[in-house]
């Protein structure tokens, strides 16, 4: 039995929100613990896909959550949301919150593009790195390709009108390959703790052909060489979300690391 196999289903914290340069963000602080969390949704993804993992994440530490702009409790994006974009609103939250690193962070699906880059640019302020499902820099065609499937499954998995998610789905994949040229241009992924959950259910055929299927493995494989610290962990039962499926493994996973990180649960 998984160590922290969730007893019940948690509210997220009380959503608060920070006014910055380019708008307002909404975002969620609670946990205590030495470990500092940070969580990169995926496109189209509020604060509600990680909500499975509560309260057990907030045990393992202080966790730091954002909807980033054109989700819930944000402003809609100015422009094409790239990962120097992104990742500069989150300078400024993490600035006002006084959040200090180190930093693990967690990150899903398209978070993970963003969660790259921010341990390039920041090596000195990252412990560790856990990939949920997480996109490489070699998936972003396929993404582009599939956004009317991808909004349309995230309605059927999020329950809500594509209205609600689909202007930050729209600027984050229009911004994709220049987040990829900004990862290039980076410095190399630091030597720290890297975890990478693997969903083992396989995409139907109308989400993803069976060739982008295995491409996508095998740049799951190369993102858990990213470094010498790297594992890959298949979700067994899970598909693109195994937070959602598979929470108490994701929690597991994610206690691992921090232990191995020097921040233990």
């Amino acid at each position: 039995m998984p160590q922290f196999a969730p007893a019940r289903r948690a509210r997220l914290p009380a959503l608060r929100a920070l006014q910055t340069r380019s708008g307002r963000l909404g975002y969620i602080l609670s946990g205590h613990g030495p470990a500092r969390i940070v969580l990169f949704s995926g496109a189209g993804m509020s604060l509600q896909g990680w909500e499975p993992l509560y309260p057990g994440l907030e045990r393992m530490g202080r966790v730091l959550g954002w909807n980033r702009f054109g989700l819930p409790g944000s402003e809609r994006p100015r422009g094409r949301q790239t990962g120097s974009a992104v990742l500069a609103s989150l300078g400024e939250l993490l600035a006002a919150t006084d959040f200090a690193p180190p930093y693990v962070l967690v990150a899903h699906s398209l978070g993970g593009l963003f969660a790259n880059l921010y341990a390039r640019l920041h090596p000195g302020q990252v412990a560790g790195v856990l990939l949920i499902e997480a996109t490489h820099p070699g998936d972003r065609a396929v993404l582009k390709k599939h956004e009317t499937q991808i909004e349309r499954a995230l309605s059927k998995m999020l329950a809500l009108p594509n209205a609600f998610f689909r202007p930050n789905l729209h600027s984050e994949l229009a911004g994709a390959d220049e987040t990829v040229r900004e990862i290039e241009a980076a410095g190399p992924f630091p030597q720290v703790p890297l975890r990478v959950i693997t969903g083992g259910v396989t995409p139907r055929a109308w989400m993803m052909s069976p060739a982008a299927v295995g491409a996508r493995r095998a740049n799951q494989q190369e993102l858990a060489r990213l470094s010498p610290l790297g594992e890959q962990v298949i979700a067994q039962k899970s598909g693109h979300f195994p937070q959602l499926t598979q929470p108490g493994l994701v929690l597991d996973v994610l206690s691992g690391l921090l232990c191995e990180a020097g921040a233990p649960a």
